[in-house]
């Protein structure tokens, strides 16, 4: 090998080593040493200065070898034996995302909004929102008079919300476990969301180890359970397995765990009286009523807003028809704020595709939804005399969409 060829293998081999050093101090200072860019070097450094090499041109050879490759190779080994032995002892990366989240955590949050100021914000749910604040206020001066050293009455926390989709059911759930949280029967007020795919299993004993992981999660807080009643179906030994399991829960927890189970109105009540059990814990009802159209047009309102959408009162009064029409047209399966989703994202999608072709848009071109995106111009017959298609699936889009969120559909 001439020296101009030799001189070319150092500096790429200078180049691997700074790059293999500077990995180590990034990723494992806490293993190797200072991580920093202080000058100082890493112990991988100081042992390939303390073995017996002599440098030339700033590459470490072994002395009496002749082959600079099998040096390179020998210090491509230790990089990753060192890199192995980091991770067998569960050294973390100091990556910059790290970083990052240890930078956040020292910046102050902002506080959430007081639970009940949500509440008192919701459009409509008159009725729901005096029942919450009394059983609220009723809750909160029990635990008072118990802290006081005065005898208190029983409470039972579990709750059943009874009413068609998309009249706020979780939303309002979610608020109560906040409240719940703030005058202290709960210890972390979070709300844990499932149905009957989430307790259930496909093979015997597994319901209830499944169930159990889930109230493990729900612990401190609220396990909102929807459409209840599908757990309890003719010769369904897995329903009453996650049924008995919950059951348990609720009387071995029952100082921080509360269970408020959600569905259509009259097959809740029989789920509820199909059991004692539940009949016994589950003795306090809210009905969630329907929207009437004034409300669901402020929905609609909100939603606009939300997403920067500017509706003329002309269309507007439109849009208000075609509410009345699908309402009228579904049978008493109108899906209240879920359906005024789907009837905002089928307007704004008609919108896009009027829009589309203008070269010069401006703001207030994607802003604007005129009559014109009332209609389905793509073919198909007009929509305006159509049902809105109900997606009932969707456990977590509930009421904050009165809001202009998508949580304002059960």
């Amino acid at each position: 090998m001439d020296k101009r060829e030799r001189e070319k293998l150092e500096d790429v081999l200078n180049k691997i080593q700074n790059t293999q050093s500077g990995m180590l101090g990034g990723l494992y200072g806490d293993f190797f040493g200072s991580g920093s860019n202080t000058g100082s070097k890493s112990s991988f450094d100081s042992r390939l200065d303390s073995s017996p090499v002599k440098t030339q041109g700033g590459m470490n050879i072994s002395s009496g070898t002749e082959d600079p490759l099998a040096d390179a190779k020998n210090a491509l080994n230790e990089f990753n034996t060192k890199v192995n032995e980091a991770s067998a002892n569960g050294v973390a990366p100091a990556t910059k995302t790290d970083n990052a989240s240890s930078e956040d955590s020292s910046v102050p949050k902002e506080p959430e909004e007081d639970p009940m100021e949500t509440l008192d914000k919701l459009i409509g749910l008159d009725t729901i929102k005096a029942d919450v604040k009394e059983l609220t206020n009723f809750v909160k001066i029990q635990k008072t008079r118990k802290d006081a050293g005065l005898k208190s009455v029983p409470v039972s926390l579990h709750l059943v919300f009874t009413g068609n989709p998309g009249t706020g059911k979780t939303t309002v759930a979610r608020i109560i476990s906040k409240l719940y949280k703030n005058i202290g029967v709960l210890s972390k007020g979070q709300l844990v969301e499932t149905d009957r795919s989430g307790l259930v299993a496909g093979y015997v004993g597994q319901t209830a180890i499944k169930t159990q992981e889930l109230i493990k999660k729900a612990m401190g807080g609220v396990l909102f359970i929807d459409e209840a009643y599908a757990l309890s179906q003719k010769d369904d030994a897995f329903g009453q397995e996650a049924i008995d399991t919950i059951l348990k829960a609720m009387e071995d927890h029952r100082d921080d765990l509360v269970v408020i189970v959600a569905g259509y109105t009259e097959p809740m009540e029989k789920f509820i009286n199909s059991n004692p059990g539940l009949k016994s814990r589950f003795n306090k009802y809210i009905e969630f009523p329907d929207y009437t159209i004034d409300e669901l047009m402020d929905i609609f309102d909100m939603n606009c807003k939300k997403y920067d959408y500017v509706i003329e009162d002309d269309t507007k009064q439109h849009v208000k028809e075609l509410i009345t029409q699908r309402k009228l047209a579904s049978n008493g399966n109108f899906a209240n704020a879920r359906e005024i989703r789907n009837l905002f994202e089928e307007i704004i999608t008609n919108q896009a595709s009027r829009i589309a072709g203008i070269e010069d848009l401006k703001p207030e071109d994607m802003m604007k939804i005129t009559n014109d995106d009332l209609f389905d111009k793509t073919g198909d017959a007009d929509k305006k005399d159509e049902p809105a298609p109900s997606k009932s699936d969707d456990v977590d889009d509930d009421i904050d969409e009165k809001n202009g969120n998508n949580e304002n559909s059960k």
